[in-house]
């Protein structure tokens, strides 16, 4: 890709340090998720209706008061602020590190993650109440309780037979984060976890969204490098959607006028067609030549916005559809390239109050864990240098 002009000059990405980067990526992914939780399954036209022009900025429910029984969205209080699923999940899996310590795998899914979902009660900002995750959780996400404890599946092959959706790559960012500044082994992680949740281009969005943290996290990166980092790594169907999607956004530095370019770019790989709440029949199935929508756009839209937080996420929650995992993803990767300064403070001020969240206390514990884990693999990379040199004798 060719580097782009940022649309707002950001901190110096040279110089940032790991807790800036991470504090933003999980700040940046929070924020994110709650400016599109109430324009989640709508058109660009139905939001600029709906609102008057664009949303700029956290919004209230689609249906105003009547958010508890009015369909499809009841009984979810998304809007003012709320984190949605996405939020919950990522959190989740910072959990998951925290008791690790170490890389995980799909075998970290089952021992770790499937408890917290289904035994420990939290605060839900959609439910104005405490229950436990597993009740928030979309179906897709059951599955992995579902698969896991009452199935006894195999970890690494829980995600077969699942619906193929972004579900397991909307909160991979801190897999990313945890292999900081490098990507492909940020990947190959990613491809593990999410094999208990997802299979396909569903598992596939999973290990390229954590390789696009994970490069947005190296000194000097740019959206340029980010998309081309994941153009070598991705497979089939997503690295043909991405390229298809960044060709189309290299043409525009104003999200407005990309926003149908980029869905034009993107339908021919997506499997739920135009209608977003009313899917197709080959939806959501296994595919070697398809991909999940929500990557590909939202680093589409890293590029309109040069890299520019604000516009990178509200050009993912204006496009509609999935947008809160869109804007997930965007907020993510910006909020790893430019840190926490980056994120508007009035709009993480407003998410952390209204969700009744410490957005930063998450970040604190995996910049922990993400130097104790380099500390690991630093040794056990000493180790195999020790051994192979023993093997190999002197050149």
């Amino acid at each position: 890709m060719t580097p782009r002009t940022p649309a707002v000059a950001g901190p110096d990405t040279t110089t940032l340090t790991l807790d800036e980067r991470i504090t933003g990526a999980l700040v940046g992914a929070a924020v994110g998720d709650a400016l599109g939780g109430p324009v989640e399954g709508w058109t660009p036209q139905q939001i600029a209706e709906r609102h008057g022009g664009r949303v700029r900025g956290v919004v209230g429910p689609w249906h105003g008061d009547d958010w508890r029984t009015a369909r499809p969205i009841a009984p979810y209080h998304k809007g003012d602020g709320h984190v949605t699923d996405d939020t919950l999940m990522t959190h989740a899996l910072v959990r998951v590190y925290d008791t690790v310590r170490d890389h995980l795998d799909a075998y970290a899914v089952a021992d770790h993650l499937v408890p917290d979902l289904m035994s420990r009660p939290r605060w839900i900002p959609e439910l104005e109440a405490e229950a436990l995750p597993l009740q928030r959780i979309f179906l897709a996400e059951k599955w992995i309780v579902t698969r896991l404890h009452y199935g006894h599946a195999d970890p690494r092959e829980a995600g077969s037979g699942n619906i193929v959706n972004c579900g397991a790559a909307m909160y991979m960012a801190p897999v990313g984060l945890v292999n900081a500044a490098h990507p492909r082994a940020a990947y190959a992680e990613a491809l593990d976890v999410a094999g208990a949740h997802q299979s396909s281009y569903g598992r596939e969005a999973a290990g390229v969204l954590a390789a696009a943290v994970a490069a947005a996290c190296v000194p000097g990166a740019t959206p340029s490098s980010v998309v081309d980092t994941c153009l070598a790594l991705a497979k089939d169907g997503t690295r043909a959607a991405i390229e298809a999607v960044c060709e189309a956004a290299s043409d525009h530095t104003d999200f407005e006028s990309a926003l149908a370019p980029l869905r034009a770019a993107v339908a021919p790989f997506d499997t739920v067609g135009p209608h977003y709440r009313d899917p197709s029949l080959g939806a959501r199935r296994p595919s070697r030549l398809h991909a999940v929508e929500e990557l590909p756009v939202a680093l589409g839209m890293l590029l309109v916005a040069g890299g520019d937080y604000r516009h990178a996420v509200l050009g993912s929650v204006n496009y509609g559809r999935d947008c809160d995992s869109i804007a997930t993803m965007s907020g993510a990767i910006a909020g790893a390239l430019h840190g926490e300064r980056a994120v508007p403070g009035e709009w993480a001020k407003t998410v952390a109050d209204a969700s009744r969240l410490d957005l930063h206390a998450p970040a604190r514990t995996l910049a922990e864990v993400a130097r104790e884990v380099f500390g690991r693999d630093t040794a056990r990379r000493r180790a195999h240098e020790s051994a192979f040199a023993a093997l190999a004798g002197p050149r």
